[in-house]
C-alpha cells in the first residue's frame, strides 16, 4: 500500500511590528511609489527586540498542530527552513521541539534561502514515504531584519519578518504530495550574500564595522535569474507530477518581487484569479514566504479539497524549487482550530526599533 504525505495542519505567525514604506523613507532614501513600482511591497512586519526566531515558529507551529488536531508529543520530526536561525549551534528545530513538546520529536534546520520551505518540503515528504515518521512539521521562519543595512535602499526595502508552517501526516488516502524539483546552481552564491560570520570570514571588529554581516545583492542580476529559473522549476515539479500548468487550480510563487511573480504569469498565460498574492503586507519573507502565502490563500477561500496548488520558491545560493499538491483538508478545520485565529497579531504601524 502506498503511503502518501498529506498536509492536515497549516499555520503562520507574522510580528505585530508594521513597516510602510513611509516609514522607510525616514530612514533611507527612497519613496513609496518607488518601492512600489519596482517590488509590489507596501508593508512588512519587524519582529520586536524579544521576538526570536524560535519564537515566531512555535506561533505558528502551534496553529499548525491546532488545525489537525495532533498533540506535540505524537511529532515524529521538525524541520526548520531558516538562513536567520537564533544560533549558530544549537539548531533553531531543537529548541522549537523542545518549546512545543514534542518531547520524542527528532529536529534539524535547513538553509537553502528563501527556497527553503520547499527543500524541507522535499525532506519531510521522504521522510513519511519511507515510513520512517508519519508526523513531521515543517517551518519556514526568518527574522531577516537583523541582517540587512538599513542605511542601504536596494535590500532594506525588500524584506520582513514572519514564519508559516505545516503539518505532513502519513495516510493511505490519495493526493496530498504529488510532485517536486530542486535545483541549485553555485555559481551565484555572491549575488546574495552576508559576506562575513561564516568560516571563510569570521565574525570581527573590522567585519563589523564594515556592516559584511548584512545581506549584499546584485538585484538586476538576481532578477534575471529569478525570473527565468522559476519557470523552469515550475515546469521541472509539473513534470514529476504528471501535470501541465493547465491542470493547476492555484499557484503559490515566492513573495519577492510582484515583476517577477507577474513574469511568470505572462511566460505561462496565468490569469491572476490562479495567482495568489501578499507581498505588499509582508514584503520578501524569505523561507517564510510560500508558507504564509499558502496559509493565507486557504483563509481567503483560493483553495478547497481536490485543487491541484504549484508552489515555486527562488532564492540565495542560486536556489529554487517547486511543489504539486493535491489538496485533501477541509480549509474549514481551521475555524474551529483553538487558537489558530490569534497569531496574526493586530497591527501596529510604529517605526520598528530595529530599524532605528
Amino acid at each position: 500500500m502506498t503511503t502518501n504525505a498529506l498536509i492536515t495542519g497549516w499555520g503562520m505567525y507574522a510580528p505585530s511590528h508594521v513597516m510602510t514604506n513611509d516609514d522607510l523613507a525616514k530612514l533611507v532614501d527612497t519613496n513609496d511609489e518607488w518601492i512600489v513600482t519596482r517590488t509590489g511591497i507596501r508593508e512588512r512586519r519587524i519582529a520586536a527586540d524579544d521576538e526570536t526566531t524560535t519564537m515566531l515558529s512555535v506561533n505558528a507551529a502551534r496553529d499548525a498542530l491546532a488545525v489537525a488536531g495532533l498533540d506535540p508529543a505524537e511529532l515524529d520530526l521538525v524541520i526548520v527552513a531558516t538562513c536567520t536561525p537564533d544560533y549558530p549551534l544549537p539548531a533553531t528545530s531543537v529548541l522549537v521541539a523542545s518549546e512545543l513538546g514534542a518531547t520524542r520529536a527528532a529536529g534539524f534546520d535547513l538553509q537553502a534561502a528563501c527556497s527553503g520551505f520547499l527543500y524541507g518540503l522535499a525532506s519531510g515528504t521522504s521522510f513519511v514515504r519511507s515510513g520512517m515518521y508519519r508526523n513531521v512539521l515543517v517551518i519556514g521562519v526568518e527574522i531577516l531584519s537583523r541582517f540587512l543595512d538599513w542605511s542601504d535602499r536596494s535590500t532594506c526595502v525588500l524584506f520582513g519578518d514572519g514564519a508559516g508552517a505545516v503539518l505532513l501526516q502519513a495516510s493511505d488516502q490519495p493526493g496530498g504530495m504529488l510532485g517536486f524539483d530542486l535545483f541549485s546552481d553555485g555559481g551565484g552564491c555572491e549575488a546574495i550574500i552576508v559576506p562575513a560570520g561564516g568560516s571563510i570570514n569570521p565574525a570581527s571588529h573590522a567585519t563589523v564595522d564594515a556592516r559584511q554581516h548584512t545581506i549584499k545583492m546584485l538585484g538586476s542580476e538576481v532578477y534575471k535569474y529569478a525570473t527565468r529559473q522559476m519557470g523552469e522549476s515550475a515546469l521541472a515539479a509539473l513534470r514529476s507530477a504528471g501535470m501541465t500548468v493547465d491542470d493547476v487550480d492555484q499557484f503559490v510563487f515566492h513573495q519577492a518581487n510582484l515583476r517577477i511573480i507577474h513574469s511568470v504569469q505572462k511566460q505561462f498565460g496565468i490569469p491572476d484569479e490562479k495567482t495568489f498574492v501578499n507581498i505588499e503586507k509582508y514584503g520578501n519573507t524569505s523561507a517564510a514566504s510560500v508558507p504564509m502565502a499558502l496559509v493565507e490563500a486557504i483563509a481567503s477561500d483560493r483553495v478547497k479539497p481536490g485543487d491541484r496548488i504549484l508552489m515555486v520558491a527562488f532564492g540565495a545560493g542560486y536556489t529554487a524549487g517547486g511543489a504539486v499538491i493535491e489538496w485533501t483538508a477541509d480549509p474549514s478545520r481551521a475555524l474551529l482550530a483553538p487558537g489558530s485565529q490569534t497569531r496574526l497579531g493586530e497591527p501596529q504601524r510604529t517605526l520598528a526599533d530595529a530599524a532605528v
